[in-house]
């Protein structure tokens, strides 16, 4: 009977020491697992705050250059909104609000009213400097007239065995599509015969010299064809006032080069 209560008493203590065992593992378990948990949700935590931070500052980038490109499209708009520097040309038509009031300079040819004054003090300042015969061979065209002459001009081209492509293409090179010339502002002057000998003369030569004084500019330069995409012309001559006349010398521009010069600074 001694024999049986001390083997039930050494079970029932290894039972107990087995329970105490299971239990501390249990507790043990339990720790590292809410330990591992709350690493986890720091971690977490952290990256979202990580990815908050990051789509904050993307959004401001964002917005920083919606800022800058809104202000430099204002920059752009407000030079182009100088009437003096409308650009027109292959890749920029004629306004669609464009109007002008124009004014005559002789019997039949026509200029924009605000630049007059300054074209006809130029003509009588070379013919004080005794240039010789100095004329406006062609001022303001109305843009159903450039097509008159644009489609001509293909024509011509098509009678020389030039296929109507082709034709287009050299017609291009000497003459603006409808909508897309400086004489259609108003703004421009061709001078004396359409002659590329214009060059060689007097009035060439002092036009070069004096011209921006009365705010004109060689339009079309024999260096900068293929930014204007159009054949050097001598005889034709565009007004843009004094100071930015100087100031494309000066940088030596064309307008092209001076209109995108302007909307950067």
């Amino acid at each position: 009977m001694k024999k049986l209560t001390k083997i039930i008493i050494v079970i029932i203590v290894f039972v107990f020491i087995i329970a105490l065992i299971i239990s501390s593992i249990k507790n043990l378990y339990v720790e590292l697992f809410v330990s591992k948990s709350k690493k986890i949700e720091n971690v977490n935590f952290e990256e979202s705050n990580n990815i908050e931070n990051e789509n904050s500052n993307v959004n401001e980038n964002i917005l920083y250059e919606v800022v800058l490109n809104e202000n430099d499209a204002a920059q752009i708009r407000k030079q182009i909104n100088d009437w003096r520097l409308v650009l027109v040309n292959s890749e920029n038509q004629l306004p669609s609000n464009f109007s002008l009031d124009l004014a005559y300079i002789d019997k039949t040819r026509q200029i924009d009213s605000r630049i007059k004054k300054e074209l006809e003090q130029m003509l009588g300042d070379m013919k004080r400097a005794k240039i010789g015969d100095i004329w406006v061979q062609s001022a303001y065209r109305s843009v159903e007239y450039q097509e008159k002459i644009y489609q001509e001009k293909i024509e011509e081209y098509v009678s020389l065995g030039e296929t109507r492509e082709r034709a287009e293409i050299l017609t291009l090179k000497v003459i603006n599509k409808p909508g897309t010339s400086d004489h259609n502002l108003g703004l421009a002057v061709d001078f004396n015969y359409v002659d590329y000998n214009f060059d060689k003369t007097s009035a060439y030569e002092w036009l070069n010299q004096n011209a921006e004084n009365y705010g004109f500019v060689l339009r079309y330069r024999k260096d900068k064809e293929e930014i204007t995409k159009i054949d050097y012309e001598p005889w034709h001559w565009r007004y843009v006032g004094v100071e930015h006349a100087k100031k494309m010398n000066e940088l030596d521009m064309c307008l092209e080069e001076y209109v995108e010069y302007l909307s950067l600074n």
